[in-house]
């Protein structure tokens, strides 16, 4: 079984409650192969939703205290984000999952890259929070990029 953000599936839960389609991947979900997740619903926050980036480093140092997760308004959504990932993970286990197809440059989903925290659109290298834990659990992580089954 392999996890899949759900917006790579079409289904409306980006923070503008739009979506990324990725025809490839609907089609592991119509075999029954695939299960979507979106970290930020499971955890709590609405769709659409106010957008938020990881500030003072990337999901890892989230997941051990040392960086939050801000929106835009200067809130601090770190709980929901790790809330989220903890829920994607009961997923992992309950279903057997061992990959997961994430949503580049999320604070959630982004496994290689993401925001810089200053809300400019700046890219770094970073992991999302829900990608660490699921890292961190064995899982074997892909991007809507690259990634095995297109």
């Amino acid at each position: 079984m392999i996890l899949i953000s759900g917006c790579l599936l079409g289904i409306n839960c980006r923070y503008n409650g739009g979506n990324n389609l990725k025809p490839e991947l609907l089609k592991l979900m119509k075999e029954g192969r695939a299960i979507p997740i979106c970290p930020e619903q499971l955890g709590g926050a609405p769709t659409p939703r106010v957008p938020c980036e990881i500030v003072g480093g990337n999901g890892l140092e989230v997941l051990k205290g040392r960086a939050k997760v801000i929106n835009n308004l200067g809130e601090d959504t770190t709980e929901l984000f790790i809330r989220g990932a903890r829920e994607v993970l009961k997923i992992a286990w309950a279903s057997g999952a061992h990959e997961a197809i994430l949503k580049e440059r999320s604070p959630s989903c982004g496994v290689k890259e993401a925001y810089d925290g200053s809300f400019s659109g700046k890219i770094v290298c970073g992991i999302g929070v829900t990608a660490a834990i699921l890292k961190n659990s064995g899982i074997e992580l892909w991007t809507e990029k690259k990634h095995p089954y297109c």
